[in-house]
């Protein structure tokens, strides 16, 4: 935003502001009345599941906005931000226990923040290493870290525990607001607040000369020597800062389970950063949130129904990485032009036209997954397949000939009726750009 908009603001008066603050605290009205939409009446609690599941994916909020700064805002893949988060998680877990030992009088509100300090001070020393480098060579650097740290928490069982881990007692007996903490709803208020501090510390860091320093380093390398800034300081600073919000989501992690493995450290889970910021969208900020949400969902919520769910994963990324590079916030942007020329209703039925097929082509596909998975491994366990709640016989050939035929038939009708829809979206877009 321009400094002319900026100066242009207050001059609107209440409205401006209520019109920038809304998206906020509407996300912080869903966050806080979410739990309670699946509470259980007969026994008067709330859901376990639904709570540790958006308790996961206020973690993984922060964690993918965190990971975002370094790759959508500088341009910078980097496989070790598990590595950071994890380390701060190891580091809550021996403050929670120093603690709740009387050795460190720090109230539970104020332990996240002594994890995003850590995050930060790993951030400072592995970024000294990484950011020497750019592109290609930072990645493969971030790589080495990650197996480095990795093999690390298998070997020094003081601090890391083992592969067995460390845990923990997060009722420590000191709180801001006399709470024990021993609640699981108790966390997930604490990983809400924690969750809107780091977002709106996050937003805002996008708004600083860092941030905008960050962009121009990413865009044109050479330039933003040219007009004398050190893109090795940018990356670094960048690289630092993004490592305490990594830390504040690792310290709520730590707090949430009370133990800390060396999973939190390894590889996959800055695979699965990746996975949130791309699919959500890099391109903007709040991109990473929507990615976090729908892959915590598939985690949470389709791994209980399938042993598959990374299978279907997978191809959602190829499929985005494909056809939607700039994610679903970039989907979602791209109709702003078209609905500013009063264009949308336009779409409604060619959209109609291509998801039946679509659905269609998605039943094939979970189809043909789910018989091949359950006879490698479902038939070993012992298990019966179910598919969209009926039993199904595997040896029977009318399963198999109706997911092939849903998987290739919708197949042909998808890129009849694409073509459709890209000759539509072709028009109205000349149209609105005119």
């Amino acid at each position: 935003m321009s400094d002319t908009a900026l100066r242009a603001l207050p001059s609107r008066g209440p409205a401006a502001i209520a019109v920038r603050l809304w998206p906020w605290i509407a996300a912080l009205l869903v966050s806080v009345i979410l739990p309670w939409l699946f509470y259980d009446f007969q026994h008067g609690r709330q859901s376990g599941f639904m709570v540790s599941m958006l308790s996961q994916t206020g973690m993984m909020i922060i964690f993918a906005l965190s990971f975002n700064m370094l790759m959508g805002q500088a341009g910078l893949l980097s496989f070790c931000h598990s590595v950071l988060f994890g380390l701060a998680g190891y580091s809550t877990v021996h403050f929670l226990n120093a603690a709740g030992a009387g050795q460190l009088p720090v109230p539970m509100e104020l332990i996240p923040l002594l994890a995003g300090l850590s995050g930060l001070g790993f951030g400072i020393v592995f970024g000294y290493m990484a950011c020497k480098q750019r592109s290609t060579a930072f990645a493969m650097i971030t790589l080495g870290i990650v197996q480095l740290v990795t093999t690390a928490a298998t070997m020094f069982h003081h601090f890391f525990g083992g592969e067995g881990g460390v845990k923990t007692d997060r009722e420590i007996g000191i709180s801001l607001f006399g709470l024990e903490y021993g609640q699981s709803i108790q966390v997930y208020y604490l990983i809400v607040a924690w969750m809107m501090i780091s977002a709106v510390g996050m937003y805002f860091h996008t708004m600083t000369p860092l941030g905008r320093m960050a962009n121009a380093c990413r865009d044109n390398h050479e330039r933003a020597q040219f007009v004398g800034y050190d893109p090795r300081i940018v990356r670094f600073l960048q690289f630092a800062v993004s490592g305490f919000y990594a830390g504040v989501a690792g310290g709520l992690f730590a707090i949430t389970y009370e133990i800390v493995t060396f999973d939190a450290v390894a590889a996959p889970l800055a695979a699965n950063a990746l996975l949130m910021a791309y699919i959500g969208g890099a391109t903007t900020f709040f991109g990473p949130v929507l990615g976090a949400i729908l892959i915590t969902l598939l985690q949470s919520g389709v791994s209980l129904m399938s042993n598959s769910w990374l299978v279907y994963v997978g191809v959602l990324f190829i499929a985005m990485v494909t056809f939607a590079p700039t994610g679903l916030t970039g989907i979602i942007l791209e109709h702003a032009p078209i609905a500013r020329a009063g264009l949308l209703r336009r779409l409604v039925v060619p959209y109609l036209r291509i998801l039946l097929p679509g659905l269609v082509v998605l039943f094939g596909f979970v189809g043909v997954v789910e018989l091949l998975s359950f006879l490698t491994i479902g038939m070993a366990q012992g298990k019966r397949l179910e598919l969209f709640g009926r039993a199904v016989d595997i040896f029977g050939s009318a399963p198999w000939i109706a997911s092939l035929a849903c998987l290739l038939g919708g197949g042909f009708w998808l890129t009849r009726e694409s073509r459709h829809f890209k000759r539509v979206w072709d028009g109205l877009t000349e149209v609105a750009r005119r």
